[in-house]
């Protein structure tokens, strides 16, 4: 089956019929020739907007002139109550300088040092899983599945840890308040006034409030000489190396508040619609399980999990968790013969660019094989862009390559998934790409590997 995709909208609608549109859906209030076209420009009565599937274009934005396009303010004020300055939202040399402290954390051998954290994430989620009975809401498992890693990787404490589960709920509740739609932000003039809606912002302080709590803590462990050598230690007791400094605990804050973001709700997206398209496509689903059993608590067996990566990455192409990119022009520039004013809005879209009908064949089709052919291998070096590219790539794209599919993996070992006919999910955006009403699947127990234990020799 071609798995579910929002139905795209008439070609021609008003400025208003599209704010509606954008209201309730980014990608449905799009419209089909998107698809198809390399480029399309979008008017509004204060601003310009560029859509670029050119993938010279998305690589000259994104690769080789960043500076000349920096991030958007119009999308990084919708979410400064809850990440403040953050890396997701700094420009210049304050961004330059927070990853020259963050990235180091994240390297290939910090990552190897983080996966017995992930693996203990991944039992337990088989665990809770195992609790469920009948039709599950699988999206509210993958959440907690994906807080877990972050809150193990980053404070080496479990999600049911008492400050950990209240920033897990009310991060839930900030999420039902939609803070990346006020309309106000995104398209009208830069001088009026933002307002939020009092969820927003009431949710966004008591979060800040609980992450403070742990940064503290953290950095009075650090102080004491008995803090774990986790991910958080790491960062907070890491160096400019061009000016000595470190983040102070109110910046320090920022930046899990966009870890806990980027790492769990993007995360939680992607291995949601991952067990989905397994669900709809079982021969693939059989082939992760047989991949699977073989899987070993050691750093090095992730790279044994070859089907599992590319159902993975499949899984990023169909369902990019962040839908689309905003960047501003800082200097005029000429896009495929047409003048592109200073302080356009630069719109590179992944949902897009990985269903593009001139780039990649079978577009909207599953099949996670392509990616050992020559034609996909191709495809990903022009036109995949999950964790974005260049300069500002996801620092944690790494780290999201290792957990997905081991997530992935431990999961379908334990259990058979299959979809509920009547219940198909439609991809909805607003900050990532999740299905509207949920995505529900029939959860059956495998006879095999539970909870990481062995199979019964009985059965």
């Amino acid at each position: 089956m071609t798995p579910p995709k929002p139905q795209a909208r008439a070609d021609q609608v008003s400025l208003w019929g599209y704010l509606r549109l954008f209201r309730r859906d980014i990608l449905s209030a799009q419209p089909a020739r998107l698809y198809r076209a390399w480029m399309a420009e979008f008017r509004t009565p204060f601003f310009r907007s560029y859509l670029c599937n050119d993938p010279e274009l998305v690589r000259r934005v994104l690769n080789d002139q960043p500076d000349d396009f920096p991030k958007s303010d119009r999308i990084s004020r919708g979410l400064r109550p809850l990440l403040g300055d953050s890396v997701f939202l700094t420009n210049g040399e304050q961004w330059k300088q927070q990853r020259r402290i963050i990235d180091p954390a994240f390297e290939g051998g910090r990552l190897r040092d983080t996966f017995s954290a992930m693996w203990d994430a991944s039992l337990a989620a088989v665990e809770r899983l195992g609790a469920t009975n009948g039709p599950t809401e699988i999206e509210q498992i993958t959440s907690h599945a994906a807080a877990d890693v972050i809150f193990r990787t980053l404070f080496s404490v479990p999600i049911e840890d008492a400050l950990a589960s209240r920033v897990f709920t009310e991060f839930q509740a900030h999420q039902r308040s939609q803070p990346i739609l006020n309309l106000a932000t995104v398209i009208g003039p830069k001088w009026l006034p933002r307002l939020f809606r009092r969820e927003t912002t009431v949710t966004a302080r008591r979060i800040r409030r609980l992450i403070s709590r742990m940064v503290h803590e953290r950095q009075d462990q650090i102080d004491r000489g008995t803090a774990p050598d986790d991910l958080a230690t790491k960062i907070m007791t890491t160096a400019d190396p061009l000016t000595g400094q470190r983040f102070s605990e109110r910046e320090m804050v920022d930046q899990v508040a966009i870890f806990f973001l980027a790492g769990h709700e993007t995360s939680a997206s992607a291995l949601a619609w991952a067990l989905y398209l397994l669900a709809t496509h079982p021969e693939w689903q059989d082939r992760v399980a047989a991949e699977s059993q073989t899987l070993l608590p050691e750093f090095g067996a992730v790279s044994g999990l070859k089907v599992t990566r590319d159902v993975f990455r499949e899984t990023l192409r169909l369902y990019p968790p962040v839908p689309m990119m905003v960047r501003e022009t800082t200097c005029p520039h000429q896009f495929r013969d047409r003048d592109i004013p200073k302080g356009a809005q630069i719109v590179l879209s992944p949902w897009h660019l990985h269903r593009h009908e001139r780039i990649w064949s079978a577009p909207d089709d599953f099949d996670p094989g392509r990616w050992q052919t020559e034609e996909g291998r191709s495809c990903a070096r022009d036109a995949f862009i999950p964790f974005s590219s260049g300069p500002r790539v996801c620092t944690g794209a790494g780290f999201a390559m290792i957990e997905g599919p081991l997530l992935l993996a431990q999961l379908v070992r334990a259990y058979r998934f299959d979809a509920i006919a009547d219940r198909v999910p439609v991809p909805q955006a607003h900050l990532t790409v999740r299905a509207a009403d949920g995505i529900w699947l029939s959860v059956t127990p495998r006879a095999g590997l539970i909870s990481g234990q062995e199979p019964d020799a009985d059965r």
